[in-house]
């Protein structure tokens, strides 16, 4: 009886810990931050090159922003982020981190501008703007696309 009795009571004890536990991880699951906000009139465009604009393989690209400030990724702080540029119409899903690819760069450290190297033909380029977790702002700052055109 003492055997059974024991294994009654271990069965008990290991679901009741379980049931804890599962209960405990809960809690302290972290909840999801908030999207920063970004102000009334906030805009991100490019400054160079113009669209319409021919181009070499090889070109600078400025970026430009009003009423918000550059800070890193990472760096969390009002009315901020970093830029990203999307090339050739990447796609993306606008509620996620901005995922980094061959066509949509991203400029974490503050960069406004960048030197890029496309092959020939006509491209589009825009700009996003993203807070200190490659999030989209809300509402998102994103730019107009732009049309160039690169030649040898």
């Amino acid at each position: 009886m003492s055997i059974i009795n024991t294994l009654v009571t271990a069965a008990f004890f290991l679901t009741a810990s379980s049931i804890i536990s599962a209960e405990e991880s809960k809690k302290s699951e972290p909840k999801a931050e908030p999207k920063m906000t970004s102000p009334k009139g906030a805009k991100a465009y490019i400054i160079f090159p113009k669209d319409g604009k021919t181009v070499k393989t090889k070109f600078l690209v400025k970026f430009g922003l009003k009423k918000m400030g550059i800070a890193p990724a990472g760096i969390k702080f009002p009315n901020t982020g970093h830029h990203h540029l999307i090339i050739d119409g990447a796609k993306f899903d606008k509620s996620l981190p901005l995922p980094m690819s061959e066509t949509l760069k991203h400029f974490g450290a503050g960069q406004t501008e960048t030197l890029i190297e496309l092959k020939p033909g006509k491209h589009t380029l825009k700009l996003v703007f993203a807070d200190h977790l490659h999030r989209l702002h809300e509402p998102p700052v994103i730019s107009e696309e732009i049309t160039i055109t690169v030649k040898e």
